[in-house]
């Protein structure tokens, strides 16, 4: 449908694929930013290309976002080296995990077939070793939830709820991390501290 320039049709299986099913493709991504830009739908645009800057954090495509929303400086677009190699490990968490059950699994090959004359501490010390690595490889190597302030204004507040004091007040297009939801609020990280957005005012990514 895309190839054949049905571009409303083709948006709306895009659309079912990653909203209802979440699945999707980085060149997807790009389709839906595409259909929806011409469209003239931005705010959508600019999601898409969020969700797309995870796979490839390209400086043109933060200049794309950048001219969509008209803001010469956006938040929540940098990424570190600690990132990026986070990200490697989050990747590969399947294959990092799949070789350390291996390697645990080598251990108890050896040890059974040489338990008679095996030393104990040579063995309990290294399983136990990649026993915790196995388990924090499959618990905590998960991507962080973030999402793309998409109300303007949004305010940025110190407390979950109105009574609390206003950090800033922003328009569409920032990135933030969201670390937890709190009623109508979500819990994010601004500028290294902790802070709290409507929900209404934001999209998970």
């Amino acid at each position: 449908m895309f190839n054949s320039q049905n571009y409303k049709e083709a948006l709306a299986v895009y659309e079912n694929l990653y909203f209802e099913q979440q699945t999707y493709s980085p060149a997807m991504l790009l389709k839906m930013a595409f259909i929806s830009e011409g469209m003239g739908d931005f705010p959508k645009t600019t999601l898409y290309l969020s969700k797309y800057y995870e796979y490839n954090p390209s400086q043109r495509v933060t200049s794309k976002i950048r001219n969509l929303t008209e803001q010469p400086q956006l938040y929540g677009y940098e990424v570190s080296d600690q990132e990026q190699f986070f990200k490697i490990l989050i990747d590969n968490r399947i294959e990092i995990t799949s070789f350390l059950t291996l390697c645990l699994l080598i251990c108890l090959i050896l040890y059974v077939k040489n338990r008679e004359s095996a030393s104990k501490p040579a063995f309990f010390i290294p399983s136990f070793i990649l026993i915790v690595m196995i388990f924090l490889s499959n618990n905590f190597l998960q991507p962080p939830t973030r999402a793309i302030i998409t109300g303007s204004p949004t305010l940025i507040m110190d407390q979950p709820t109105a009574g609390g004091n206003l950090i800033s007040k922003v328009d569409v297009g920032h990135r933030v991390r969201v670390n937890s939801t709190k009623d109508t609020w979500y819990e994010i990280t601004w500028n290294d501290r902790k802070a709290y957005i409507k929900t209404q005012n934001a999209t998970k990514l």
